[in-house]
């Protein structure tokens, strides 16, 4: 008996994979194009004066300065104010340990293109190198206003401000799409809370004093 005719190409998985997974990679696709329009938005709306401003404050964020910075003054008097900044300098490093070990490897979505969308040279800082999701700058700075914040309450809202300007400053320099942004905020918010449960767990577990004998 002779072979039935094969067609070219691959054909669909018989339960319908492809099928089911048609209307994720729409949303998708949808929610990349709004986020681009919004990078794009923010681009195009000129704001002199704030360009420099948050160019600055885009570049005094690398590597978490301000924070490492308030962490220090916050150490100074001891007691809670202290504890507050141990706590969120514990938040930065779980946010930066998953934001580049994990995140940026994981989805290694590509920068914007700063020059395509004609983002002001007033704006610019250095590009990073970097896969763009999510913003290490925002979940680094979110985790250290959260984790602060927590044990330090009257710390939240100034921080928490300044968290959110740092992010923003994310897009206006036209490194980062509001959507890495959102994710960064997102991830700084879980480091925030894990780095708190950690430390709360050491604090409560007993310490190991040698007894008579050893």
């Amino acid at each position: 008996m002779a072979e039935p005719p094969t067609t070219g190409g691959t054909a669909p998985p018989p339960d319908g994979t492809e099928r089911r997974g048609a209307p994720l990679r729409s949303v998708l696709a949808d929610l990349s194009a709004v986020d681009g329009a919004l990078y794009a938005a923010v681009a195009a709306t000129p704001t002199p004066a704030l360009d420099r401003t948050l160019r600055r404050l885009s570049h005094a964020a690398d590597h978490s300065k301000i924070s490492l910075a308030v962490a220090a003054l916050l150490a100074l008097p001891g007691g809670r104010p202290r504890r507050a900044a141990a706590a969120g300098v514990g938040a930065i490093a779980v946010a930066s340990a998953v934001g580049n070990l994990l995140g940026k490897r994981l989805v290694r979505r590509r920068r914007p293109d700063r020059e395509a969308a004609r983002v002001t040279v007033d704006r610019h800082v250095r590009m990073p190198t970097s896969a763009s999701f999510p913003s290490g700058h925002t979940a680094s700075a979110v985790a250290f206003a959260t984790a602060v914040g927590v044990v330090l309450p009257p710390a939240a809202f100034p921080l928490g401000v300044l968290a959110c300007a740092v992010g923003y400053s994310r897009v206006h320099t036209g490194v980062h799409y509001p959507g890495d942004v959102a994710a960064g905020a997102v991830l700084g918010l879980a480091s925030a809370a894990t780095a708190l449960t950690a430390a709360e767990a050491l604090l409560s577990r007993p310490l190991p004093w040698p007894g008579p004998g050893r």
